[in-house]
């Protein structure tokens, strides 16, 4: 790191790490590198991070050689934080400024439940006003999938889509999306979200043995142009979609095979931060929710992912940092 030193008179960050493949107690708090901050970079203080299923699979060693055996991991995708130090060519951040980013962790593996996390510049965005750092923590990773799947299905203002799983993490944000689009929404989750789905101005069909039938008799028509998976049901639902609409997926094994000239798709969402902050300025406007479960502190990281491979909430599960308060204040100029 060259410019001037930071003040934090450490070389060193705690971060969630695990070393070995297993349940929640592999996971532990240890001290890492402090991360420098090379060119076209900045590094956050994170002041919260969501935790994702990714994470209990990358902990539980189910990523096969996307994630070997053997390195520490540091953990996470989605921060929220304050601007911490700014590398070389990067312009349009303060030092101080909150901002919310997403870490493209199965590549990178630069985790964000960290004392502090460097991602690349572009990756970022200014969090939304008048959120805490806990609810903006959930927008990044879930949102994305969201937004980037819809442009997958490639759906026109008046079209009808349907979302499986329309009261979870990627669904609630589709479903808002899609409104704001000018789509017609079908959403398919649990009876006891039908009042949170029809509020945001969708048709709500409660989940059961025969998805694509029920989904077929909720749409005028009888049918669907397109369909957001994100509850994974795969063939049982593609059945909805018309002949020649369009299926997205979001996690590969349930991606069903196309069939009647439907377009099957997979969305693997990608860090971009202009896209995150078209989606912070939605927030702010009021048109998407940010909702949050429950909060932990990262020393309780294992109970955040045993709450999370139970299920049956729902928002974000989101680990809060205590960390600046074993710190002190920090002052002075951290532009590499």
């Amino acid at each position: 790191m060259t410019g001037s030193p930071h003040t934090h008179q450490t070389d060193v960050m705690r971060a969630v790490t695990f070393t070995e493949f297993g349940g929640p107690d592999v996971l532990a708090v240890a001290e890492r590198p402090m991360p420098e901050v090379p060119a076209g970079h900045v590094r956050v203080r994170v002041h919260a991070a969501a935790v994702h299923p990714l994470d209990v699979v990358a902990r539980a060693g189910r990523l096969g050689p996307m994630v070997p055996p053997g390195p520490t991991y540091v953990l996470g995708v989605d921060a929220a934080g304050t601007v911490d130090a700014i590398g070389d060519g990067v312009s349009g951040f303060d030092l101080g400024q909150a901002v919310v980013a997403m870490s493209n962790w199965p590549e990178t593996k630069v985790g964000t439940q960290a004392e502090f996390v460097v991602l690349p510049a572009a990756f970022l965005a200014p969090a939304p006003a008048g959120v805490t750092p806990a609810a903006a923590a959930t927008l990044p990773l879930n949102a994305h999938t969201a937004a980037q799947a819809l442009r997958i299905l490639g759906l026109r203002a008046g079209d009808r889509i349907a979302v499986t799983g329309a009261a979870g993490a990627i669904g609630g944000f589709a479903v808002q999306l899609a409104r704001h689009q000018g789509l017609r929404v079908v959403a398919v989750a649990a009876p006891e979200d039908e009042p949170y789905l029809t509020g945001l101005g969708a048709t709500f069909v409660a989940r059961g043995d025969h998805p694509a039938y029920a989904v077929r008799k909720a749409a005028p028509g009888g049918e669907v142009d397109g369909l957001l998976d994100a509850a994974s049901l795969g063939s049982s639902v593609i059945g909805a979609v018309r002949d020649g609409g369009s299926f997205v997926a979001v996690t590969p094994p349930n991606a069903p095979a196309a069939e009647r000239g439907v377009r099957v798709g997979l969305v693997q969402a990608r860090a971009d931060g202009a896209e995150l902050a078209e989606l912070a300025g939605l927030v702010e406007s009021g048109r998407l929710d940010l909702r949050v479960a429950r909060t932990f502190p990262f020393e309780r990281v294992a109970e955040a992912h045993t709450m999370l491979a139970k299920g049956g909430f729902r928002g974000g599960v989101v680990l809060v940092a205590d960390f600046a308060s074993s710190r002190g204040a920090d002052t002075g100029d951290r532009r590499s």
